[in-house]
């Protein structure tokens, strides 16, 4: 009998998290990734270099890049030409926003889009801006890209210097 018991309490505790729903587990696995109660829903406003505003309202129905990048970054210089390149060809589609992740003047920045030829907005790291960059969570390293779905839910982020393949790896073209 006392075999029995000693069978009996070693089994109940197995017996027991069975009866956990998924959400249960779920809720409980959360406490131990809190880190992941800070990414919210998407909610930012900034304005681009040419006075414009981006919100996650006006972006909704379209593919979101968001790049993290300065001008002495050497990896961020070298994914421009893919950015510029999949924006003209996925512009109705897709929203790029650079966001310049240094304190510049605009005077700067307006050479640096003329001599990269880029043709998607660019965000300055402004006072106006710099409250919003932190929204998008914390960025470790240069170039930190986003990339969210037309619903606004992010589908991958990467860091370091991403491909045109890379970008139409989660974005699919337009047919």
């Amino acid at each position: 009998m006392k075999k029995y018991f000693i069978i009996l309490l070693l089994i109940a505790p197995f017996h027991a998290s069975q009866a956990l729903s998924f959400s249960d587990f779920v809720d409980s696995v959360k406490q131990l990734m809190p880190w992941q109660e800070s990414v919210q829903s998407l909610n930012f406003e900034l304005m681009d270099t040419n006075g414009k505003i981006f919100t996650e309202k006006n972006t909704k129905g379209k593919y979101l890049v968001v790049n993290f990048w300065a001008s002495w970054c050497t990896p961020c210089l070298k994914e421009i030409p893919a950015f510029v390149e999949f924006y003209k060809e996925n512009s109705d589609h897709v929203e790029i926003l650079g966001l310049d992740f240094e304190p510049v003047n605009l005077e700067v920045i307006d050479q640096f889009v003329e001599r990269f030829s880029i043709n998607y907005p660019i965000i300055l790291y402004t006072h106006i801006n710099d409250s919003e960059y932190t929204k998008f969570g914390e960025i470790v390293g240069m170039p930190t890209t986003l990339i969210y779905n037309p619903e606004g839910e992010l589908l991958q982020t990467f860091m370091g210097e991403i491909t045109i393949e890379d970008l139409y790896k989660y974005i699919s073209p337009l047919t």
